[in-house]
């Protein structure tokens, strides 16, 4: 049974940081992407980040400079480094695994504000 649990979310100030991780059991894991997706409230889900079997990423430009994820496929874990957080940034943060059916983390909150 595959399984997604992440991590590390929480309240931050403006222009602080935290990494999301999000851990994936039950499956072959490195030979698939993987991508964070996040929900501020009132608003569609919209992709984030993501990333390839070969490493290369993608971003949303609001993110660009500013988040950076990155995979352990040894921990089948992938991260979501983010820096200079802004309020904007607040939502449920959601990791995405795309092996059929497709599958989705359970969600962190993540809250910027002073």
């Amino acid at each position: 049974q595959v399984q997604l649990v992440e991590s590390g979310g929480g309240l931050v100030q403006p222009g602080g940081s935290l990494r999301l991780s999000c851990a994936v059991s039950g499956s072959i894991f490195s030979i698939y992407s993987l991508s964070w997706y996040r929900q501020a409230p009132g608003k569609q889900r919209e992709l984030v980040a993501g990333i390839g079997s070969s490493g290369i990423t993608n971003y949303a430009d609001s993110v660009k400079g500013r988040f950076t994820i990155s995979r352990d496929n040894a921990k089948k874990t992938v991260y979501l480094q983010m820096n200079s957080l802004k309020p904007e940034d607040t939502g449920v943060y959601y990791c995405n695994f795309p092996r059929p059916p497709g599958y989705w983390g359970q969600g962190t909150q993540v809250t910027v504000s002073s």
